[in-house]
């Protein structure tokens, strides 16, 4: 067997205006080749995001693997981001938080226990309840003065939707 047929080098092109070098590689450097180019390409969507103030809420790298010559080779790749963006700037942001305070939130927890104890209905009841903890969660945030993490946003954002 001809060694040029066991290990084949693989060309790849680049999608128009994606940065970096369109290499080849051999089938045996494929994934590590492929997957260099998606990292850096994931990296750019990252820098992107914050230089806008957000960040990355999801997504992945996904590799197209097919067989060529004796082994499992990456012919294509792809990057997948979804970028969270507060709304505003952050002086707005940090103007409207201070019009919420305490006190507010705490009225409403109280309203909405209010609410859930005078309802039966079990999809009702489910949603007040979660609508508590998620105010219970920010009135804890708020009184120790800490901002919640990318992955904790990710999950509020989530479970609002």
């Amino acid at each position: 067997m001809d060694p040029a047929d066991f290990n084949p080098i693989l060309g790849y092109k680049l999608d128009p205006g994606e940065p970096g070098l369109p290499n080849s590689a051999p089938a045996s450097m494929s994934v590590l080749r492929v997957l260099s180019q998606e990292l850096s390409n994931y990296l750019a969507f990252k820098k992107e995001a914050m230089r806008e103030g957000g960040f990355i809420i999801g997504g992945g790298i996904f590799l197209d693997l097919r067989k060529r010559g004796g082994f499992l080779a990456a012919v294509a790749g792809k990057t997948k981001v979804w970028i969270y963006t507060p709304r505003g700037t952050e002086d707005e942001t940090a103007k409207e938080n201070e019009g919420i305070g305490r006190a507010e939130i705490t009225r409403k927890i109280e309203e909405l226990r209010i609410r859930l104890e005078m309802t039966s209905d079990p999809v009702e009841r489910e949603k007040l309840e979660r609508e508590i903890e998620l105010l219970e969660m920010a009135l804890n945030g708020l009184k120790i003065a800490l901002q919640l993490p990318q992955i904790m946003t990710g999950f509020l954002l989530d479970a609002l939707a």
